[in-house]
C-alpha cells in the first residue's frame, strides 16, 4: 500500500459545485443543498482503506458533535468499484448505516468531483468558510494506523471551532495521508 499525500487545495479557492446520489438516502444533493451557515466541510474517504477504517468512530463523532454547530458535513467517495467491489454504493450504505453517520455518503462515479477538489487520498479533508472559500485542507490529525497516536481530530476540529467561533484558523496544515484514490483506467 502506498501512501499518498493530499494535494493541498489553495486557501481561498472556492468550493466546486457538485450533484452527486447520497447513498443512504437515494437522493440526488448539491453542494448548495448540503451548504452549511458558518461552514461546510467535504471529506473524501472510502470503505476499504485502512487510513479511514482508523478513522471511522471518530468521524462519526465528528457528526454528532457538531450537529447544529452550522457546519454542515458530506462524505464522498470516488473510487473505482470495479477494482474495489467494497467501496459500492450498497457497501457505502451499509457503512453509513453501521456507524450512524448523520452527514450524506455521496458517491462520485465519474470521478469528476475527487478530481475538481484535487482530492488525491482517502482521508482528505476540505473545509469551507460560508461562502465556500476553502479555510482548511488536511489531516484529521496526527494519528495513523501504526504510530499508536490516539485519534483526536485535533487538527480539522481545531479549524472547525475557529470557523464556528469566528476565530483565526491557523496557517500550519499538514497534509493528510493515506490511501491514493483508486482511479479508473
Amino acid at each position: 500500500m502506498a501512501l499518498t499525500e493530499s494535494g493541498m487545495m489553495p486557501l481561498g479557492k472556492k468550493a466546486p459545485a457538485f450533484e452527486l446520489p447520497d447513498t443512504v438516502s437515494g437522493r440526488t444533493l448539491s453542494l448548495a443543498d448540503i451548504k452549511g451557515k458558518k461552514g461546510t466541510l467535504v471529506m473524501f474517504i472510502c470503505n476499504h482503506c485502512p487510513f479511514v477504517k482508523h478513522l471511522y468512530p471518530a468521524l462519526a463523532r465528528l457528526g454528532q458533535d457538531y450537529r447544529g454547530s452550522g457546519i454542515s458535513i458530506a462524505a464522498i467517495s470516488a473510487n473505482d468499484i470495479n477494482q474495489y467491489p467494497e467501496d459500492s454504493p450498497e457497501q457505502m450504505k451499509a457503512i453509513a448505516e453501521s456507524l450512524g453517520l448523520v452527514f450524506p455518503y455521496l458517491y462520485d462515479e465519474s470521478q469528476a468531483v475527487a478530481k475538481a477538489y484535487g482530492a488525491t487520498c482517502t482521508p482528505d479533508f476540505f473545509l469551507f468558510d460560508r461562502s465556500l472559500a476553502c479555510v482548511y485542507r488536511g489531516q484529521f490529525d496526527d494519528s495513523r494506523p501504526s504510530n499508536n497516536k490516539p485519534v483526536t481530530g485535533a487538527d480539522l476540529r481545531g479549524a472547525m471551532d475557529a470557523l464556528v467561533n469566528k476565530e483565526q484558523i491557523s496557517m500550519v496544515q499538514k497534509p493528510s495521508i493515506g490511501c491514493g484514490i483508486k482511479w479508473k483506467a
